[in-house]
This record gives C-alpha cells, structure tokens and sequence, in this order.
C-alpha cells in the first residue's frame, strides 16, 4: 500500500476544542515516516506539488462509538422493535460466531467496510465468543484502525449458545488484555457487557472489578427501548432508574461509553454529565427499530461528552456522514436543531475526545496521526456547502481514498510527487 510523505488539497480543518471548522482551500500536510503529520501550511503560489485527489474535500479519519462485528451480516434485518430483533435477527447470526474461520472472514468485510467510509476509530462490540474476538483484534491490527472492544459479555436472557459464565468471561478478557490491549498504540480491550438484561449483578460487578484493575473503557446500552425499560426494572427492581443499576454496579465513569439514552430523566442527564460518561448516538438505527430520538442538543448543552454511532447491524450504514445526516434529521424531529457543522465535528474530532483519542486524532496539526479522508466535493464550495454535500448528499458513493497514519488503505494511489 501506498506511503505519503506529502498530500495536497482542500481541508476542512475540525477546531481542538470548539465544535467548528475552517476551510483551507489548498494545503500541503508534510507526514513523517511514522505516519504523523509534521507540518500543515498553505500551498504556495506556483506549487509544482500536484492535488492529491482532485475534486475532493479532505476531513480528519471518522469516528464510529458504537457497532456490532457480529451484525455485519443481518445489516437491515427489517425484525424490529429492539427485544424481538435480538432474539430473531441477532442472535442467530451471533451464535454463528463460534466457528473461528466465519468470524475471520466476517472481520474483513467488517473493517473493509469502515475503511471504506473512513472510519479510522470505533468502539466495537464483539460477541461472546473468545476466538471470534481475537480474530477481530487480529483483523483490526492488520488493517491500521483504531479499536476498542472486547467480547460481549452475557449470561442470561439469550441462546445458550452465547452465554458465558462470569469467571469464564474474566479469565478470557483477561487474555485478550495480554495479547491485544495497547497493540501499536492503536488497540485497546473494552469490557463490553451487552447490557443490564442480559448480565446479572454479579457479572457487571465483575465487569466493573476488571475495568479498575485494568484502566479499561467499559461500553453497554442504556434506555433504548421503552420495552427494555421495563423488564430491566422487574430485573433490578431495588434501582432508582435505569442508570442507576450501572452506578451500583461501578460501571459509569469518565470511561464509560453508553449507547443510545433516549429516554433519560432529568436526573440521569445531570448525573451523567456529573461523571463524564460518554453517549453514543445511534440516530439510525433508533430510526429503525423505531426507538425514538435521543435529544441531541440537550445532551450537549448540559456537557456530556457526546460521540455519533452507526450502531450496524440496526444501523444501516456504515457512513458516518450518513449518521450524521440522520442526527441533523433527529434533532429537528425533537424541536432542537444541532447545525450540520457541529455534527460533522461530533464525527471527527468531538468523537475523538470522547473516545480517549483526542491527543491523536480529529486535527490536521503536527504532531496529529495522518488519518485523512478524501471525499468528493464540489469545486469552490464555501465550508457551509462542503459541509451540506458531504452530510446530505445520499446518492454519493464511499470515500474517494482514506489514509490511515500515512499509509493508503482505501481508494486509488495518488499521482508520484514531483522529482
């Protein structure tokens, strides 16, 4: 695969910190033998250095906070609501899993198809099964992504070929963390337990125990589905909410990712917001399985780290920018509209910083990985029109080329450099 040492073009630029962006309409990105960009400056008149990809927009590698490997295949599966899909949809397929050589072969489609649409970091839920998830860090690793996951934890309330016992489930995360967590500074272990229904007390106590020991992120669901809801609560019914059952638990904290957080309470938003747990929001896949609409706007007024979710197979994409058009389309659903900007932010650097990789990733500066993609845009576009074309424009294709610590692993080689 193609090494760049240098790449011309038109960027739009994600600020470090501020949810906004700033057109460069023609820059040189110097990228050092390690895949980190070294330099950023405009190109100069007369420059002999050709446009890398002509006719393109250049934005920092996506970030996806929340999807599942084992779903690649039933992407779409129309068995919605949430608790039915599962059982008809899900875990059929999941228990497939434990045959090592179709987890391989999924894995590759699986992070084929990120790559495809320039994803370069995501939170991943595996299924229980310790050879498949292995496999998954194996392909992940191969391919350059960046990674959290780690085997889902469940045993309960699902096919007993996905079950897994609490000390079984410790001893093969506890594995995993020795062979896979910090691989190539760009693989971490996420303790994954499914969620409150399918994990007893003592399994997400444990969960909890191991993420301590460990400095781990921990990733599950929250408040998805007015039916999950309820049978949690019959569940735990000593809990004060929802959330409450992880808090118990030790699992919300500043490394906690929880997926979808549709219908919270007032005092559940400020309790997150209190521990800095990060939300993913999966608007399409919410769309979907007719969930509902997580209010966007309110969860970023009142501070909480928010990051954007494909959430496959209920989502039915594997492009952020297409997650990114279904939250713009959400937020007006709930009467509070979030500006396409600051969703295009919210895929790139914003998810960045609230999946732990804001010292990386999300910037064109030095010092950041070279994790660029090149995506078609019309020519002497403004930023608010770049931004519009690559969001909502739905007939678009994948990303023209995506670049991942320098290294071309999607897309047509760029023109040689000028000797």
């Amino acid at each position: 695969m193609p090494t760049l040492s240098l790449v011309r073009g038109r960027l739009l630029a994600p600020h470090p910190t501020e949810a906004r962006l700033t057109l460069h309409p023609d820059a040189l990105v110097h990228i050092d033998a390690g895949g980190r960009i070294t330099a950023v400056e405009a190109a100069p008149p007369g420059c002999t250095v050709p446009e890398t990809w002509p006719g393109t927009v250049l934005v920092p590698g996506f970030v996806d906070a929340h999807l599942h490997f084992p779903q690649t295949r039933v992407l779409g599966s129309a068995s919605g609501p949430l608790l039915p899909w599962l059982q008809t949809s899900v875990f059929p397929e999941e228990s497939r899993f434990g045959d090592r050589s179709y987890a391989e072969a999924v894995a590759a489609e699986f992070c084929a198809a990120m790559v495809r649409q320039g994803t370069t970091l995501a939170g991943i839920y595996s299924s229980s099964h310790p050879d498949a998830t292995d496999a998954l860090f194996a392909e992940l690793d191969r391919t350059g992504l960046r990674g959290l996951t780690g085997l889902t934890w469940m045993n309960r309330n699902a096919p007993d070929a996905l079950l897994r016992g609490t000390a079984e489930t410790v001893a093969a995360t506890e594995a995993l963390v020795e062979k896979w967590h910090g691989r190539d500074d760009r693989l971490r272990v996420c303790v994954t337990p499914r969620f409150a229904i399918s994990c007893d007390a003592e399994m997400m106590r444990a969960a909890a125990d191991i993420a301590e020991r460990h400095g781990l992120w921990v990733q599950t669901h929250l408040s998805e589905n007015h039916d999950e809801l309820a049978f949690t609560a019959s569940l735990f019914p000593e809990a004060r909410d929802y959330l409450g059952v992880y808090e118990a638990l030790g699992l919300v904290h500043e490394r906690t990712i929880l997926a979808h957080c549709i219908h919270l309470s007032d005092d559940e938003w400020a309790r997150l917001a209190s521990r800095r747990a990060v939300v993913a929001h999966c608007p399409d896949s919410n769309f979907f399985l007719g969930s509902g609409c997580m209010p966007l706007a309110r969860a970023l007024a009142a501070g909480v780290p928010v990051a954007l979710g494909t959430d496959v197979g209920a989502g039915r994409t594997f492009s952020l920018r297409r997650v990114s058009a279904s939250a713009y389309d959400a937020s007006l659903v709930v009467g509070a509209p979030v500006p396409p900007e600051v969703l295009l932010w919210q895929a790139t650097r914003g998810g960045a910083l609230a999946l732990g990789a804001g010292d990386r990733m999300g910037c064109f500066a030095p010092g950041y990985d070279a994790d660029v993609v090149a995506i078609d845009a019309p020519a002497d576009a403004d930023a608010g029109r770049l931004v519009d074309a690559l969001l909502f424009n739905h007939d678009a294709g994948p990303a023209r080329a995506t670049v991942i610590r320098g290294q071309v692993r999607w897309g047509a080689a760029p023109p040689p450099l000028p000797r």
